[in-house]
């Protein structure tokens, strides 16, 4: 019978192994040579595979395991560490007889050791956060961000979110350690989307995708990270000094090809040259062509090609001889603010708003730039007729740099932002660990207006021919303060409205009706609540089945949802805190809005109708099953999982070492429940016996 078990054991090893090189090549194949080979269907079926064995065989998880790629917890805080190898920065020229110079300076350093003819590896340089990768055996050990060059942030847990970076390199007998440099970043379309979504959470945007790339890095939450689609170009590989690798690569060139057998995602625009001049017409080639990449480049990275030149050259305090950065002038053009308005949001966001005289940048005509905030504002003491510099920050955002103050004119005054809502004239406020300023009149008629267009706008409710212009003429009317006032209006109320005919009335009714039947997690979107965009609102429909549950669940229930931190938790149940919220939910009730969906039906479970509905406290270390095990069967089955003891839990289920949750539990008179006891539920739906 041993070896049985022995022999089962070693084929469920053998299978993970299979299937971890399986995932892992598929991975690449999909992300890093964006040439995929197997189906999404078939990569998630084996997937869950995988996940299967290592839950029931906990020893044969590895680090480098596909299943790894996101934590289970939030970090409480980044430790700082230092770097094996000095993360240097690089030195800059901004032309070419400053890139002559450079190569006059490194001639100097090392005139007799000089080659008869020197490459150079020519590589655009990526707009992004600079990472320091640690690999041990092959096996990816820690991630860290540059910090000051020589100690950084350990970052491990969020570098492993980003699917271009190899858990386990793809080269036989890799290196005892090695480290591997490069840079992440978000390309465009993902900043662009992570932006809207932003802006439908009421949340401050990003002002370019680096300072969005290096936010990211920085959450504490994996999972945060690995919805923002982070991609990484790898440029350098190094060896701890001493080591000696076979085959080592003796080049630039030959790392980056190094690189990529490893698995790595390596910039494909790249050039060997042999002389600055080749370096140079890369550089013009890319001038105007980098526009046209889905991400951000601001210059060329030029290296000596050989390693041992390198070596030879070696570091100044600051930057390293053997190369520099050769960078592309920011599209910046001197301009007038003519004005400065100011712009209240949905969510009361006072923003000032900077009015220029039409300069041309990046292809664009522009006329306006945010100014952010007060602070921001104060900061670079701009006024109504300075010359001011803009920039396309991140060549997306118009963005003003600085004032020119030497063409200052000593008739303008400071400005000041309004102390009274511009719109509906009631005191602002700037809420505490905020920059933004706020009007908190819910009636005030922009923050009306923002969330009755909100509310038809196509991620929503998606009401055909309810735009800004109507919302206008209904707000003017008074015949709409609430999204519910929208159900209210009858065909002889729409034709009342100016230039709206018969056919324009009848179709918006239709439209309206049409809406009732939107599903719940629409309905809780276009609800407009802080923090909760068209994602958000899709997990928290999915676990909170009802309007009524998401109601009454305190936040750190909110809170037990894969996804949603405690900022979003707070949001959430503080909006249906409010009396006029929850006034309008019941009138959306009335009207016959879908307030309740099937979390589960998307999955094809069925829910247990012992366990449905009911709230569960995991306490302790349970026999067989694991604590996310038993939480993922319990929501499968249609119940709650949440982390604290309340009256209003219905169970706890009770392991070894259980503490303070159990006695909690039974102070308030909560059924307890062993392990056996809780799969029984599961399996047979029949409410047990309280334990003896």
């Amino acid at each position: 019978m041993e070896d049985v078990n022995q022999s089962m054991s070693s084929d469920v090893s053998q299978r993970a192994q299979e299937l971890r090189k399986l995932l892992q090549q598929a991975s690449y194949e999909y992300y890093v040579l964006d040439a995929p080979t197997m189906e999404d269907a078939v990569y998630d079926q084996l997937y869950r595979e995988l996940q299967t064995i290592e839950e029931q065989h906990s020893e044969l998880a590895t680090p480098d395991s596909p299943t790894q790629r996101v934590g289970e917890k939030p970090a409480t805080q980044f430790h700082s560490v230092r770097h094996n190898i000095p993360l240097y920065s690089l030195e800059n020229a901004f032309n070419q007889a400053e890139l002559t110079a450079w190569e006059q300076r490194w001639r100097r350093v090392a005139e007799d050791e000089i080659p008869e003819s020197v490459d150079y590896v020519c590589e655009l340089k990526i707009d992004g956060s600079a990472l320091a990768l640690t690999y041990e055996h092959g096996v990816l050990i820690r991630g860290t961000t540059r910090g000051n060059g020589i100690e950084g942030e350990d970052i491990t847990q969020n570098v492993r979110t980003i699917r271009t970076i190899p858990l386990r390199l793809t080269v036989a007998n890799p290196p005892e350690r090695l480290e591997i440099r490069g840079e992440a970043f978000l390309p465009l379309d993902v900043f662009a989307h992570i932006n809207v979504e932003r802006e439908e959470a009421g949340d401050a945007l990003f002002a370019n995708p680096r300072n969005a790339a290096a936010g990211t890095l920085r959450q504490l939450d994996s999972r945060i990270v690995a919805k923002r689609r982070l991609d990484f170009f790898a440029y350098t590989i190094q060896f701890p000094d001493g080591t000696v690798v076979e085959n080592a690569p003796d080049s630039q060139w030959g790392g980056l090809k190094f690189l990529e057998a490893a698995g790595f995602r390596v910039n494909p625009n790249r050039r060997l040259c042999t002389s600055l001049g080749e370096v140079a017409a890369f550089y013009d080639d890319w001038s105007s062509d980098r526009h046209n990449l889905p991400y951000l480049t601001d210059g060329v990275v030029v290296k000596i090609n050989s390693l041992s030149l390198q070596q030879t050259l070696g570091f100044t305090q600051k930057f390293p001889r053997w190369a520099i950065a050769l960078k592309y002038p920011a599209e910046e053009a001197p301009t007038i603010v003519e004005n400065i308005s100011v712009n209240v949001g949905r969510t009361g966001a006072v923003t000032p708003l900077a009015e220029l005289r039409p300069v041309q940048l990046a292809g664009t005509t522009v006329s306006r730039a945010t100014l952010h905030n007060r602070d921001f504002i104060a900061e670079l003491d701009i006024r109504i007729g300075d010359t001011v510099i803009v920039r396309k920050a991140g060549e997306i955002i118009p963005e003003v740099v600085r004032v020119l103050k030497e063409l200052l004119s000593a008739e303008t005054v400071p400005f000041e932002l309004p102390t009274h809502c511009p719109v509906c004239g009631q005191p602002v406020v700037q809420p505490k660990d905020e920059a933004v300023t706020r009007c908190i009149n819910t009636s005030c008629p922009a923050i009306l207006k923002g969330a009755l267009v909100h509310w038809a706008s196509r991620g929503a409710l998606d009401i055909n021919g309810l735009g800004e212009k109507w919302v206008d003429q209904f707000l003017s009317r008074g015949m709409v303060h609430t999204v519910a006032d929208l159900y209210a209006l009858s065909e002889e109320d729409l034709v009342q409205v100016e230039r709206m005919g018969n056919k324009s009335a009848q179709n918006l009714i239709n439209a309206l009706n049409e809406s009732k039947q939107q599903p719940w997690t629409r309905v809780l979107y276009g609800l407009g609540i802080r923090h909760v965009g068209s994602v958000n609102a899709q997990l928290l429909a999915e676990h909170f089945t009802t309007v009524e549950a998401l109601h009454t669940a305190s936040p750190e229930e909110i809170e037990t949802v894969y996804g949603i931190g405690p900022e979003i938790s707070q949001s959430v149940h503080q909006w249906f805190q409010v009396p006029a919220n929850q006034v309008l939910i019941q009138r959306l009730q009335e009207a016959g809005l879908q307030l309740e969906g099937d979390a589960l039906a998307s999955s094809g479970n069925k829910q247990n109708e012992a366990i449905a509905g009911k709230t569960f406290v995991l306490t302790g270390t349970l026999p067989t099953l694991k604590r996310d095990e038993a939480k993922t069967r319990i929501q499968q089955a249609g119940g709650k999982v949440t982390g604290s003891v309340s009256k209003k839990t219905d169970y706890v289920v009770v392991g070894e070492g259980a503490g303070s949750k159990q006695e909690k539990a039974e102070k308030l008179g909560i059924k307890q429940l062993s392990e056996a006891q809780l799969l029984a539920l599961l399996i047979d739906s029949v409410e047990p016996d309280q334990p003896e």
